[in-house]
């Protein structure tokens, strides 16, 4: 049967039906000040010129030439995927696949969860993970109700050394009825700042969330933190970036009892900012308060290897009171990327990629930071990210720089202090010549503006 368009003796008599005369009608009950205006629309268009209009918007987009004049981060990088990454991941059996409502017919699906979690689970150095979230913010939100839900108590403490976005969803989300947070300012030394938050550790504490890499890619011992929130009876969630566990102590061999964060880096593009892929792993104690899901492994009645879904702990199979989250979802199509990654770079590649991240901004640092009228502004270690201040404007370093090249995050917006700074990020993809060429081109810039 063709589609044939609604007339208006259609649309007459479809509105007859319901008793009004007007679409309008069927709004009446919505106050006219919450009412969206008219939409003015163009008229509307073929298929081929439709193709040819969004071209047309498409080649207004502004991005770098190369990967290697890409210096942002904050959250979210470019980092090589493997081209198998894309090979295995479109292959229709799983690019069609959702998520597994029947799981006993699921068995290619829920393997490929199980190894996500499996892989996770090293990464982290804890004893399980789940079947993934939707992404970092969600995922730390997560964690922190599993503490509440733990301890019995209400305060979650975490400083301003915690990426800017996780602390929106963490204010957005954490309703007062659910816990409540103290907030404190992030200290120029990492170590000073973690003591400052230790400090704050009581027996009232639920949880205290540190980030691994901080925000501003400084690295830090978090042992004694771990110590004193287990002192007083309190969980240490730590937000961190997987592929920096290649060259740091993972947050389970420091005593981390849940480990978060996006697992974007592994072999994620940007997508103009997702989808991505939220991880969640905790020690086997805190097993059963896992959000979403949990897929397990078995043998079935012939004795032969299966999957199976172990833990739902959501609202949509279990009693709504004794739901440890109502997440509805798994990336499962994001977190098949990540586990391709993972495979195929091995724990050599994982390591080697981890460390040319590591060096390489090392040696950015040193070059950026001997430009005259630019510093560094945090000592110690970082892994690859990195602070740099100017004794001029930002703005006017980006638009020297114009479109073609990405200097870094202007922090000026979450943090007015350093309203002179910018978050510089450096990966894999970034050569020696493009921190040299960004070297030259910012003293260029200081030069011709003192």
């Amino acid at each position: 049967m063709s589609y044939v368009p609604h007339t208006a003796a259609d649309r007459a008599s479809m509105l007859s039906a319901v008793g009004v005369s007007a679409i309008g009608e069927l709004f009446a009950a919505v106050p006219s000040a919450l009412r969206a205006p008219a939409l003015n629309l163009p008229p509307s268009l073929s298929e081929w010129e439709l193709n040819e209009h969004l071209h047309d918007l498409a080649a207004q987009n502004h991005s770098p030439q190369r990967d290697g004049d890409y210096f942002i981060g904050g959250g979210a990088y470019r980092h090589h995927i493997p081209a198998v990454v894309d090979e295995i991941c479109a292959r229709s059996e799983f690019y069609t696949a959702y998520t597994p409502y029947q799981p006993e017919i699921s068995q290619g699906m829920l393997q490929a969860i199980f190894e996500f979690q499996t892989a996770i689970a090293r990464v982290t150095g804890l004893a399980v993970a789940n079947a993934s979230l939707y992404d970092a913010g969600t995922a730390i939100y997560e964690a922190a109700v599993m503490a509440k839900n733990v301890t019995k108590r209400r305060e979650i403490i975490y400083d301003t050394t915690l990426n800017p976005h996780y602390r929106e969803v963490l204010r957005s989300h954490g309703d007062r009825k659910f816990f409540t947070h103290r907030v404190r300012d992030y200290a120029n030394d990492a170590a000073a700042g973690l003591a400052s938050v230790a400090a704050r550790v009581n027996d009232q504490t639920a949880a205290v969330i540190a980030q691994y890499p901080d925000f501003f890619g400084r690295v830090a011992d978090l042992t004694a933190l771990a110590a004193t929130c287990h002192q007083h009876g309190a969980l240490l969630i730590v937000a961190g970036n997987p592929l920096a566990f290649g060259v740091l102590t993972p947050p389970g061999d420091f005593g981390a009892d849940i480990a978060v964060g996006d697992a974007q880096p592994l072999g994620m593009p940007l997508n103009y900012g997702g989808p991505f892929c939220g991880y969640i792993a905790c020690a086997e104690k805190l097993t059963r308060h896992l959000p979403g899901r949990l897929v397990g492994e078995t043998t079935d009645g012939r004795g032969e290897r299966g999957f199976v879904l172990t833990l739902q702990a959501r609202e949509q199979h279990i009693k709504r009171e004794r739901a440890g989250s109502n997440i509805c979802s798994n990336q499962a199509l994001c977190a098949l990327r990540a586990l391709v990654y993972l495979t195929v770079m091995g724990k050599t590649g994982f390591r080697q990629t981890a460390e040319l991240c590591l060096q390489k901004a090392a040696y950015a640092r040193a070059q950026l930071g001997a430009v005259p009228g630019a510093e560094l502004v945090f000592g110690g270690a970082h892994f690859n990210e990195f602070v740099l201040r100017l004794d001029r404007p930002v703005m006017d370093l980006f638009r020297a720089f114009g479109h073609q090249f990405e200097p870094g995050i202007r922090l000026g917006r979450w943090y007015p202090q350093l309203a002179q700074c910018l978050l510089i990020s450096v990966t894999e993809l970034n050569r020696r010549s493009d921190i040299d060429l960004y070297a030259a081109r910012l003293r260029e810039f200081m030069a011709a503006t003192n």
